[in-house]
């Protein structure tokens, strides 16, 4: 079967996965809106190409927090990635190694940090965390994973409770008994794999816990789950390296803006003081490209690399960072662009339909 585009690997994962994992990967908050916003907002927004302006050389390449990786594009941390893939989580780490590209290991892996590292020993990683009640517990995973040569805590803040995904309902989600939770190892897990006292973020979290991570890790700090600016001037204040403008795949509040809708007074807040990346919704490399004109220093894929897994793991994950990095090269060329730098905002105009 000829994969040619994200989509595919969606279609091939949809017919082979259980449907309760398909369910699992796929499922939004409510009636879905803003997961399904997500996609629909970037056919909103036109490109307006230049021509004539000598693209017969071209440079993907870009940097996050000093890094160099090969094209604007990383890795979401999404959880469970042993669901579609026997070797989950390492397989995903692999293919992000192979092409110089940034993954975000979630607290969620069904593969311990050490596996993921050992798995991917010169892969660049940042690690996703929750700041949980037992401040003790978090502490321990930051310790461990800096220790592993992690390069950047991701903070994700739109957890205090759990969307109302109605498919996790209806399914009675429940992780299989061959499959744990590796980050709680040792420690009473429910069905869902995740200890009671561990379910979500701490609902009494306050801007004041940003200080508290940065007194136990010297690791850049970045906030995932940002959709206003009024929160992006406050993570600029509380001294953070970065911030994911994300809301969950639309898995947890209903009816929020679609990411690309979001970023543009985010980028607009932060005046350049610090990086702004965005997931949600990214399928093609014209959506790559919509979102650095709008100011997106990189984006962060989650679903399609799930689906990748689904099609042959570790292969999958490359053959979809191949379609993405190739789609993104010739937007920016058939746009006037050699390079990421000269991607601006003269690109972009919306649509009035």
């Amino acid at each position: 079967m000829a994969m040619v585009c994200l989509t595919d690997f969606e279609k091939y994962a949809k017919e082979h996965l259980s449907k309760t994992a398909w369910d699992y990967y796929s499922a939004g908050a409510d009636e879905c809106c803003t997961r399904d916003d997500n996609l629909l907002a970037y056919r909103r927004i036109r490109l307006r190409p230049r021509v004539l302006r000598d693209v017969s050389e071209s440079d993907t390449r870009t940097t996050v927090q000093g890094m160099e990786i090969s094209f604007p594009v990383g890795i979401s941390p999404t959880g469970l990635h042993c669901l579609a893939w026997h070797e989950g989580e390492t397989a995903t780490a692999r293919g992000a190694e192979a092409f110089n590209t940034c993954y975000i290991t979630s607290t969620y892996s069904t593969s311990s940090v050490e596996e993921i590292v050992a798995a991917a020993p010169n892969g660049y990683r940042w690690f996703q965390i929750y700041v949980f009640q037992d401040r003790r517990f978090s502490e321990q995973i930051v310790r461990r994973v800096e220790a592993l040569g992690y390069k950047a805590i991701v903070l994700t803040v739109d957890v205090p409770y759990f969307g109302n995904r109605h498919n996790f309902i209806l399914n009675n989600f429940k992780l299989p008994p061959h499959l744990q939770l590796k980050i709680f190892n040792g420690m009473h897990q429910q069905d869902n794999g995740v200890p009671e006292k561990y379910h979500t973020s701490d609902p009494s979290i306050t801007w004041k816990d940003i200080h508290w991570l940065q007194s136990i890790t010297s690791l850049p700090i970045i906030i995932k789950g940002i959709l206003t600016k009024e929160d992006a001037e406050l993570a600029v204040e509380h001294c953070v390296q970065g911030i994911i403008v994300s809301n969950h795949g639309g898995r947890q509040l209903d009816g929020t803006l679609a990411t690309i809708d979001a970023l543009s007074e985010i980028v607009g807040a932060v005046k350049g003081r610090i990086e702004v990346y965005l997931d949600g919704g990214i399928r093609t490399g014209s959506d790559v490209l919509k979102a650095l004109a709008l100011g997106a220093k990189c984006v962060f894929i989650g679903r399609p690399v799930v689906w990748g897994l689904a099609y042959k793991g570790e292969e999958g994950v490359r053959e979809v960072l191949q379609i993405l990095k190739n789609e993104f090269r010739l937007a920016m060329t058939l746009s006037g662009c050699r390079n990421v730098a000269e991607i601006n905002r003269n690109l972009i105009q919306f649509s009035k339909l």
